[in-house]
C-alpha cells in the first residue's frame, strides 16, 4: 500500500489554513467532476481530491495525519505503525461506511468504527458530543488496579484559521483485568452540552503495548520459552516468567519443540481469569570444543533420529 500525500493531491502547503484547503478542493472538484471534465482520469482524480479533503477539512483527522506523515513521502510503501493514533482525541463517531468510498490507505487510518451516541436534541437543549481516544498500557498494568495520568491531543483552529494542537491531562483508573479493546467511559469529559443539555462522555479504548515476551489473545497470554534438549527429554522444572511473577513450570519428559503447556489462571485476571500458554522452544548448545563435538557424535550414535522421515527423505 502506497502512502498518500493529501497536501500534494490538493496542491497546497502543509501549513495551509482551512480556508485555503476548502478553496483548493472546490477548484479541483470543479475541474475533475465526471459530469463536466474531459480529462481521461477525471473520475479517479475526483475521488482522490475528495479523499484528501475528507481528511484535511477535519482538524482532528488532519492533526493525526500530520504527525503520522512526518517520515513518509507519496508513493512509499506504507503500513501504519502499531497504535499510531494512540493519544489523539476525536469527537463524534465514525462508522466503517464513511470510509467505504475511499482508498485502502484511508481505510487503514480512519476506517475504524467507533460508537457514538450523538446529540440528543429537545427544544433548546442538546446532549454534548461524545469523544473517543485510544490509550496504550503495559500488560502488567492489567494485573492490578492502576491509576495514572494520560495526556490527550486535540486540534483546534485559531482566530486565523490555522490548525493548532492542544493537550489535556486526565487521571484514569484502569481496573484489574482490563482487556485489550475494552472501552473505559469517563462521564462528562466529552463536548459541552447546549442549553441545559449534559456534557458528552469520553470513551478510552485500551490497547496493550507490544511486549518482549507475551502475546495477547483475549484474557490469555502466549509465551515462547527457551529450553534445553535435556530439559524436554528428561522432564525438568524450569523458572518461567509471568506478568504476576516467576513460577516453576514442570516440563513432561520427552516434550517436543512447539509443544504448548498451560499455566491455568495465570493470564489476565478477568472473570474467569485467563491462562498463560507456554510454547516450548528448544535451544541447541553450540559444539565449540573437541569434547563438545565428541559428545554430539556420541548422541548421534546412541540416539539415532531422522526428523525428516515424514517427508520421505
Amino acid at each position: 500500500m502506497d502512502y498518500k500525500d493529501y497536501y500534494e493531491t490538493l496542491g497546497i502547503e502543509k501549513g495551509a489554513t482551512q480556508k485555503e484547503i476548502k478553496r483548493a478542493y472546490q477548484r479541483l472538484a470543479r475541474k475533475y467532476h465526471p459530469d463536466v471534465s474531459k480529462e481521461p482520469d477525471a473520475e479517479a482524480r475526483f475521488k482522490e481530491v475528495g479523499e484528501a479533503y475528507e481528511v484535511l477539512k477535519d482538524p482532528e483527522k488532519r492533526v493525526a495525519y500530520d504527525q503520522l506523515g512526518a517520515n513518509w513521502q507519496a508513493g512509499q510503501q506504507f503500513e501504519p505503525p502499531p497504535n499510531w493514533d494512540a493519544g489523539f482525541e476525536f469527537s463524534g463517531g465514525q462508522g466503517a461506511g464513511d470510509a467505504a468510498a475511499f482508498s485502502d490507505f484511508f481505510e487503514s487510518l480512519f476506517g475504524r468504527q467507533y460508537s457514538n451516541r450523538g446529540r440528543e436534541q429537545g427544544g433548546y437543549h442538546a446532549h454534548g458530543e461524545d469523544h473517543h481516544a485510544k490509550v496504550v498500557i503495559d500488560i502488567e498494568e492489567a494485573y492490578q488496579n492502576t491509576t495514572r495520568t494520560i495526556t490527550l491531543q486535540a486540534p483546534e483552529l485559531d482566530a486565523s484559521g490555522n490548525l493548532i494542537s492542544k493537550q489535556r491531562s486526565l487521571r484514569v483508573n484502569f481496573p484489574k483485568g482490563v482487556k485489550q479493546g475494552q472501552r473505559i467511559r469517563l462521564a462528562g469529559q466529552g463536548s459541552p452540552g447546549m442549553g441545559q443539555g449534559s456534557a458528552g462522555d469520553l470513551y478510552l479504548k485500551v490497547e496493550f503495548a507490544p511486549h518482549a515476551f507475551y502475546r495477547v489473545d483475549g484474557s490469555d497470554l502466549y509465551l515462547d520459552l527457551p529450553v534445553t534438549p535435556w530439559e524436554v527429554a528428561l522432564g525438568r522444572k524450569v523458572k518461567t516468567p509471568t506478568p504476576a511473577g516467576v513460577v516453576d513450570l514442570k516440563i513432561p519428559p520427552n516434550s517436543k519443540s512447539g509443544q504448548k503447556l498451560r499455566l491455568k489462571g495465570k493470564g489476565i485476571p478477568s472473570n474467569p481469569a485467563g491462562d498463560v500458554y507456554v510454547v516450548l522452544q528448544i535451544v541447541t548448545p553450540e559444539a565449540r570444543t573437541d569434547a563438545q563435538k565428541s559428545l554430539y557424535e556420541k548422541m548421534e550414535k546412541e540416539l539415532p533420529l531422522n526428523p525428516r522421515s515424514a517427508m520421505g527423505v
